[in-house]
């Protein structure tokens, strides 16, 4: 009897999670079956989720449901707390298993080239939501001392940085954040938060339910300049073209024609505002400056040679994400992913190489909702099995699950396991009951790895 196609998946987010889900669902996971192992760097699973989305989105957070529902199934092992390339490599892994597909993400802060961008008060939004999503590889404190703060980006994270920063720290207790989170808030001196976007509204990346949110706490006053609200052939073309990117425009316009109001935080959306230089005295931040754009008729903008500066103590740059180059992994250093066709892992020569994949923002850079991910994986998955079906896969050496044990065992790697999410689970519901809250994340990695029984 044939015995089940064994793969690997290198990341436990939505992307490899829903890989682990597309192979469950195909005909070989009838027959002969399919095996399943998630190698994991963190303690806990489900990457971006649990790390990357703002603890008031209790919504997103939803999505975890779904992805428990994939991990609950009996073909699937999760190994937690275990690095590729440092605990486990390429050749480790091809050794146990058919296939190999990496879902790593990304979790760096893109660079961006300014003057003054090193500055201290000058930091990358990824660290920050590190941060406040209780990460348990960055500091426990974050500076919070200035109180008009820059945002340099129009997408998603932007406002969820933005958010954060405008929202008391009591607004935010009632969601997961651990202790160290609430008490570094409950000092930040934030009362203006100023986004900058260098296109207009049109092109504005944010979505629609997440640009209204910053409206509903009683905290924030949401400021749009009626001058920022222009379009052009372009712009048009794209709203009629795009439902996301013209609710996204109605709501700003309606914002920009409203009274300001008397809420304490004001939170300035600005556009047409391109970032030239971060300024700076004796190595900080004191300021921002930026050339006014202006549309070009194709949704683009051009310079005016306008300048203006604006008094700012800390600079966050929300301008994408990066992923890590994968060790053994050919790379792509300008887009930051490694290069691939239909999810199979491309060599400069040109050939596949044999039973590496790549799904998610690794293999397409960190673009699009987490939803998107779904068919990335479906791809990937559909390729793989048909090198499995065309016998294009080489054979482990050792493809017995308990070969993966014994390895781990040996190197003396403390892993965790699915069953171990359970008992962490647990205990940070446990933490949260006293006051009346669903959890309390547990930050420390090696409360982690206790709490998990690893």
């Amino acid at each position: 009897m044939p015995r089940p196609l064994r793969v690997a998946i290198v990341g436990s987010g939505p992307a490899g999670i829903y890989a682990a889900d597309a192979l469950l669902k195909s005909e070989v996971a009838a027959e002969p079956g399919v095996s399943i192992d998630i190698f994991e760097r963190m303690p806990a699973p489900f990457g971006l989720i649990r790390y990357g989305v703002a603890p008031d989105h209790p919504r997103i957070k939803g999505i975890i449901t779904a992805l428990h529902q994939v991990l609950d199934k009996p073909q699937i092992r999760l190994f937690g707390n275990v690095d590729y390339g440092t605990d486990i490599g390429l050749d480790d892994l091809r050794a146990f298993y058919d296939g190999v597909i990496f879902a790593t993400g990304a979790t760096a802060d893109r660079a961006l080239s300014l003057p003054g961008i090193d500055l201290d008060g000058s930091y990358g939004a990824a660290d920050f939501v590190s941060w406040y999503d209780g990460h348990p590889d960055v500091p426990r404190t974050w500076p919070l001392e200035a109180e008009k703060v820059a945002v340099l980006g129009v997408g998603n994270v932007a406002l969820d940085v933005a958010r954060v920063l405008a929202k008391t720290a009591d607004e935010l207790l009632p969601t997961e954040i651990p202790a160290n989170v609430y008490e570094g808030l409950k000092a930040n001196r934030a009362k203006e938060i100023h986004v900058f976007g260098r296109r207009g509204p049109a092109q504005a990346k944010f979505s629609p339910m997440e640009l209204r949110e910053l409206d509903h706490s009683p905290n924030i006053e949401v400021i749009v300049d009626p001058e920022d609200i222009d379009y052009d052939e372009g712009s048009i073309t794209t709203r009629r073209g795009n439902k996301q990117a013209d609710m996204v425009a109605k709501t700003l316009e309606n914002w920009a024609i409203r009274d300001v109001g008397d809420r304490p935080h004001k939170l300035f959306l600005h556009f047409f505002e391109s970032p030239v230089e971060v300024l700076g005295e004796d190595g900080k931040v004191v300021g921002l400056r930026t050339e006014r754009t202006e549309l070009d008729g194709t949704g683009n903008v051009k310079g005016t040679g306008t300048f203006n500066t604006w008094d700012v103590g800390a600079v966050y740059r929300a301008v994408g994400y990066l992923s890590d180059k994968l060790p053994k992994l050919p790379w792509d250093i300008d887009s930051g992913t490694v290069p691939d066709e239909g999810g199979r892992v491309m060599q400069e020569s040109g050939e596949h190489l044999q039973s590496t994949y790549v799904t998610g923002w690794i293999r397409r850079g960190p673009v699009g909702l987490i939803g998107h991910t779904k068919g990335d994986a479906n791809e990937t998955v559909k390729n793989l099995l048909e090198d499995y079906a065309g016998g294009r896969l080489h054979t482990p050496a050792a493809p017995a699950p308990e070969a993966v044990d014994a390895f781990l065992a040996e190197r003396d790697i403390r892993f965790t396991t699915w069953d171990g999410w359970y008992k962490l689970d647990a205990a940070e519901k446990a933490l949260g009951e006293p006051e009346g809250r669903d959890r309390v994340k547990i930050v420390e990695r090696a409360d982690m790895l206790r709490a998990s029984g690893a």
